[in-house]
């Protein structure tokens, strides 16, 4: 698990990016450090050292919630469990747990759920380049072996 978490935390790093004053994001939500939304107001003001740290217990938090939500995840290759938490940080838990990538895993069509990944690329209704590199990116990581 912990070379899973250390891969997601990795991958977060370079999705998110890492921020120390709060800041709205492209729908109006305050976010600070590596896509931190919980909790976040206008003003906050973080080290880098809670950053890092906030970063590795949300990353464990979604982690476990994404192999409840794809059990047979504790058995695939790192990478894949690794996009699947990623996906998960982005979208929120419950997003996850009814997406085709989700309901294609626990089918193991891999190939599907890979693919599906591609349809998360939009934020308030448009599609946004960034999400689009992400999800990429995701779909590459979830398809190595």
């Amino acid at each position: 698990m912990i070379e899973v978490l250390d891969a997601l935390c990795e991958a977060l790093k370079r999705f998110e990016g890492c921020r120390l004053t709060a800041y709205q994001d492209c729908v109006g939500v305050w976010t600070i450090g590596y896509g931190e939304t919980l909790g976040i107001t206008q003003g906050m003001e973080w080290t880098q050292e809670q950053a890092d740290s906030m970063l590795r217990r949300r990353a464990a938090y979604f982690l476990l919630h994404v192999y409840q939500k794809c059990s047979q995840l504790h058995v695939e290759p790192p990478g894949r469990v690794a996009a699947c938490g990623s996906l998960a940080y982005n979208i929120g838990i419950g997003a996850f747990g009814v997406s085709s990538v989700s309901r294609k895993t626990k089918r193991k069509d891999y190939s599907g759920a890979a693919n599906s990944f591609l349809l998360w690329n939009k934020a308030g209704g448009f599609v946004r380049k960034g999400l689009t590199f992400r999800r990429k990116a995701e779909r590459a990581m979830y398809l190595l072996k």
